[in-house]
Formats: structure tokens, C-alpha cells, sequence
């Protein structure tokens, strides 16, 4: 029901502190009508998707190292923070400021405590007790950034409370209906935010710690781009079109709109366009704008970069979209294609070129995975590759899409040329080599630190950095088949498989410092000139507080 056209408006979701550099700042909300949205100052008009309401402010002129509490305003009527907030005042708090920089990160967040039953046998939401933390925390001890990677939504993992939601939706088109009762269009995955981000903890931190964000699979379908056939399979669905379309304007509008800063929110055509739509009539559906767009990032993925870079003073983030733009074909299988593999290298260069001390790369897909399942990966390409079309190739095929071996390491030319690119940074190739260079990555739903051991001779340390999941959970077999994965005798075993094959052998080789660890987690980089320490906490069943397990050192020799 239209909310009275008396009564004022009110804030659904955030706000939501995205971008933040030294000078600006972004603040995305989403109201239950059109309106006015200020902060600090500065304001913005609501555009409109389908029925849903939204705005991004662009807040300038802040100070750098700077700390400033805002409210937010719907014309000009306060609504955040509550008044009966028991968090402390939500701020901005620009680059900067003296002292170690802190980022948290994590990936695969299923729903939220008070939509999950406890029959599911889920442990606490570690992002739910980790907002209590911070919260208790001096400023000084506050993060400066949250990193999530992938999977903030399950669009083919309801919880029981957004199914029955569903099952009342009337839907004429039933007939197009996803599986099992799973998301199918726009209208549908907003209901996945609000499961998701109303939770008052979250909300609160997300209103003061700013974020980036990547899709994983999960908010679009389980096992999104695995394959040419997996995609030639789904393509035929008659609910794939309303599935991905819904999915990638979901995707922009809840997550990826955040992403840009001002200069690229300035370059996108899509924003532009919408804000063209807005100068006319703010209550002017731009949903037909984004669906074209998605539907062509979808055909054409190209068409739109996913990807982005944060700067940090002597930290810079590459964030590297490892699911929308593969290359498929068999025989010539990227997880990048050319333009966007160029885009991440020539990243990384300028960071290099411009000093910085920590260069971090953050991939939804671990790219150093257990060394059993990298090899299996590699013996089940080949076998793709070398089959493809005859019987021995779809049975690889299947193993493929049963055992979701399609992380870096199932794409083995862009597997190494990730890797020729780190090390490339880490020799000093391009000018002075940063303290370290960090792979973070999340989606296998437990806990590692890994180092890059040869090639040796490297001036920085090469880490890959795993932290999954903030909220679900990995049942005891998946856990038994990790820890085998880092097992000697798995990885002698499955060398001599991938051998057998003729895998083409990798050139870098590298060790498990740490892990594996489960239960529902949280990781933290305290990076402090050149040293660099990396915080890893988790929770299980029964725990009412996060647990530090793992205090691990990244730097120096």
C-alpha cells in the first residue's frame, strides 16, 4: 500500500556510507516516497525504480583526517539517528588522519539473525557482533573501512520468513517462475536488502564505516558463469531473463551505485541518464534504464566495469569483478577478458608509480586456494578443454558444475597472469615494491592466510587473505574436505592426477600460514606505514562475542 500522501516520508534503508576519500563522501538511502534527501548541506532528489525510492548524496569540501557526525534529512525532517539510538553518532571520517589504517572484510552473509531459524543450526551473525564491538571501541580503534566481497545476498537461498512472503506475492507469471521458489525479478530482490540491511546493528555500521562491495554468485544464481555449458543451459530457462536482468539492476542500484566516486559518477552514462530522468520528474521510473543496461551488460559484458579502485593514502584496494565479465569459450576460458585484465595491471602500476604501501587486490574467488583443490581444477580443465564436445569432456563437464571448480585456478592462463602481475609489483618491476600485496577473498565459507613462497627474491610479501562467511554456515563434510585439501598427502595425490592429464604445471608455489578456521567470521588489516598484521575472529553456536583466533604478521622478512 502507497504510503499517505500527508504523512512525511521515512527512510527504509541506510543510510549507507559508500565512497569516502580525503575530500568527499557518498550517502546512499532509500526512502518510501519521493523527496528531498539532505546531509550535511548537501542534498539530492530520489530517483525511482519500479515502486522503490533512492538517493545518493555527494557530500564535498570535507577535511582530510577529518571526523564529522551527519544527520540525515527527508525534507528537511530528521531522520537519522533514531532517536532512541543506543550506537554512537553516525560520522565521516576521511583518509588521513594519523595512525595505523583498519579495514574489516568478509563475504556470504545469508539473510539476518531475526529472519533465520534457529533450527538452521547457524552460528551469530559475525557482522551483527561485530558492529557491538566497534561500537564499544574508542574512535581511534574504528575501522576505516568495510570490505565485503561477494554474496551479500543468497537469491537462491531463502530464508523460511522471505519464502512465505513470496508464496502471498501474486504473480501472474508463474509459468516463469525461478526454482524452488527462488528470487525471479527486481521487485523480489528488494526484498533481500530489506531482510538484510533493516538489521539495527548493521544498519548502524553501515551508516558510519564506509564500504565496498562485489557480487559473488549468490546474488544472482548458484554457480553464476561456471562454464559456456552451464551458461547455454540457463540461458534456455524461461525465468533466466527476469532472474539476471532483476539481479544485475538490483546488483547497481544496491551495491554498485555506491561503489563510484564522484569523478565516475560523472562518467557513468547509466547514473547520468537516471539523474536526467530525475531533473524532469523525480517520480519518473528508471527502471526501463537500468534493465536496458543490465541486459546489455548481461549480453555484452563489456558494455559496463564492474571493477574499481579505492584510494587510500598509502593504501590502494582494486576491487575485480571475477564473476560478470568471463570469457567462456572453452578453449580460450578468462575470468577477465583482454580490456578488463589490462584495466586491473595498469591499476596496479599506478599504484606502484604513486608510492603506495600496501597494494590490495580484492576477488569475491580466492585466487591461492588448498593445493588439493587447485589441482583438481587444473586436471578437470584440461580435460574440458581437451574433450570438449565428446563424451570424456561432458563428464568433466558435470565434475565441473557438481564440485564448483571454477575459481582462479580453473582458469589457468588468468590464474597465472594474476600471478605474473603480483609478483611483477613484489620484484619492484615498476619502481619501489609496497610493504605487501594482499589478495582478499571470500566464498569457500572458512578462514586461511597463505604466502606466495616462490618465486623467491620478491621485496614484498604476496599473501592470500580468505575470510567466509559473516553469516552461514559450512556443514562437516565441506569442513572435512578442506581440511584434506591442505593436507600433503591430498596434494601429492592430486599432483600426480593433474600430471596424468598433462595439466600444464604452475610456476608459483605457495604455503598455508595459517587455518583453516570455521564458523561465522570476521577478518581485520591493521596496515601502519609499511607493517601490516592481519586479525581474523570468529563465532560459533553459543557464542555471544566475536573470538580473536589468529593475530598473523604480513610484513618484514
Amino acid at each position: 500500500m502507497p504510503p499517505a500522501a500527508d504523512s512525511a516520508p521515512t527512510l527504509v534503508l541506510g543510510p549507507l556510507l559508500r565512497h569516502v576519500d580525503p575530500v568527499s563522501a557518498t550517502v546512499w538511502v532509500e526512502t518510501d516516497r519521493p523527496c528531498e534527501v539532505a546531509v550535511l548541506g548537501r542534498s539530492a532528489r530520489t530517483f525511482c525504480v519500479g515502486v522503490h525510492h533512492y538517493a545518493l548524496v555527494v557530500v564535498e569540501d570535507l577535511e582530510p583526517g577529518s571526523t564529522t557526525p551527519y544527520e540525515v534529512r527527508l525534507d528537511d525532517v530528521r531522520v537519522w539517528p533514531p532517536e532512541d539510538s543506543a550506537f554512537p553518532a553516525s560520522r565521516i571520517r576521511t583518509p588521513g588522519g594519523p595512525g595505523a589504517f583498519r579495514l574489516a572484510f568478509g563475504s556470504c552473509r545469508y539473510a539476518s539473525p531475526g529472519t533465520v531459524a534457529a533450527s538452521e543450526g547457524i552460528p551469530p551473525d559475525a557482522l551483527d557482533l561485530y558492529a557491538d564491538q566497534v561500537a564499544a571501541l574508542p574512535e581511534d580503534r574504528w575501522p576505516d573501512a568495510l570490505v565485503l566481497l561477494g554474496d551479500q545476498v543468497y537469491a537462491d537461498e531463502l530464508s523460511e520468513h522471505t519464502r512465505s512472503l513470496l508464496h502471498r506475492r501474486h504473480d501472474g507469471r508463474t509459468g516463469h517462475r525461478s526454482p524452488d521458489d527462488e528470487i525471479v525479478d527486481f521487485e523480489e530482490y528488494t526484498r533481500l536488502y530489506y531482510e538484510s540491511w533493516q538489521d539495527p546493528r548493521v544498519r548502524w555500521l553501515l551508516s558510519t564505516i564506509p564500504s565496498s562491495m562485489i557480487f559473488d554468485d549468490h546474488e544472482m544464481i548458484d554457480d553464476w558463469n561456471t562454464s559456456a555449458a552451464w551458461r547455454a543451459t540457463a540461458s534456455q530457462q524461461p525465468w533466466w531473463h527476469g532472474r539476471i536482468t532483476g539481479g544485475l539492476v538490483s546488483y547497481w542500484v544496491y551495491q554498485h551505485l555506491g561503489n563510484l566516486s564522484p569523478r565516475e559518477l560523472a562518467e557513468s552514462k547509466a547514473w547520468q541518464a537516471i539523474q536526467g530522468l530525475g531533473a524532469d520528474d523525480p517520480a519518473r521510473d528508471a527502471e526501463p534504464v537500468l534493465r536496458e543496461m543490465a541486459e546489455l551488460a548481461d549480453a555484452e559484458p563489456a558494455t559496463i566495469r564492474w571493477s574499481f579502485v579505492r584510494h587510500w593514502g598509502d593504501v590502494r584496494l582494486i576491487m575485480v569483478d571475477s564473476r560478470a565479465g568471463r570469457v567462456l569459450e572453452e578453449q580460450h576460458r578468462r575470468m577477465l577478458d583482454e580490456d578488463e585484465f589490462a584495466w586491473v595491471e595498469a591499476a596496479m602500476r599506478r599504484a606502484v608509480d604513486e608510492g603506495v604501501e600496501h597494494l590490495i587486490v580484492g576477488t569475491s574467488l580466492p585466487w591461492l586456494l588448498p593445493h588439493a583443490i587447485h589441482n583438481l581444477e587444473r586436471w578437470n580443465e584440461t580435460l574440458n578443454v581437451r574433450h570438449h564436445g565428446r563424451w570424456r569432456g561432458r563428464i568433466a563437464e558435470a565434475i565441473r558444475q557438481a564440485a564448483d571448480l571454477e575459481h582462479w585456478s580453473a582458469f589457468s592462463h588468468s590464474f597465472e597472469r594474476l600471478g605474473a602481475a603480483l609478483t611483477a609489483v613484489a620484484r619492484g618491476d615498476h619502481g619501489r615494491a609496497p610493504a605487501t600485496a594482499l589478495v582478499l577473498s571470500g566464498d569457500v565459507h572458512h578462514a586461511y592466510a597463505a604466502e606466495l613462497v616462490r618465486p623467491g627474491g620478491l621485496r614484498a610479501r604476496v599473501h592470500q587473505l580468505t575470510v567466509s562467511p559473516l553469516h552461514n554456515q559450512a556443514p562437516h563434510p565441506i569442513r572435512v574436505g578442506f581440511r584434506v585439501g591442505w593436507s600433503r598427502a591430498a596434494r601429492r595425490w592430486t599432483e600426480r592426477l593433474a600430471r596424468l592429464v598433462r595439466a600444464e604445471p604452475t610456476s608459483l608455489d605457495w604455503d598455508k600460514n595459517a587455518g583453516p578456521f570455521f564458523g561465522n567470521q570476521i577478518g581485520e588489516l591493521v596496515l601502519d606505514g609499511r607493517e601490516a598484521r592481519f586479525l581474523l575472529s570468529v563465532s560459533e553456536r553459543g557464542d555471544e562475542h566475536l573470538r580473536q583466533v589468529l593475530d598473523e604478521p604480513l610484513s618484514g622478512g
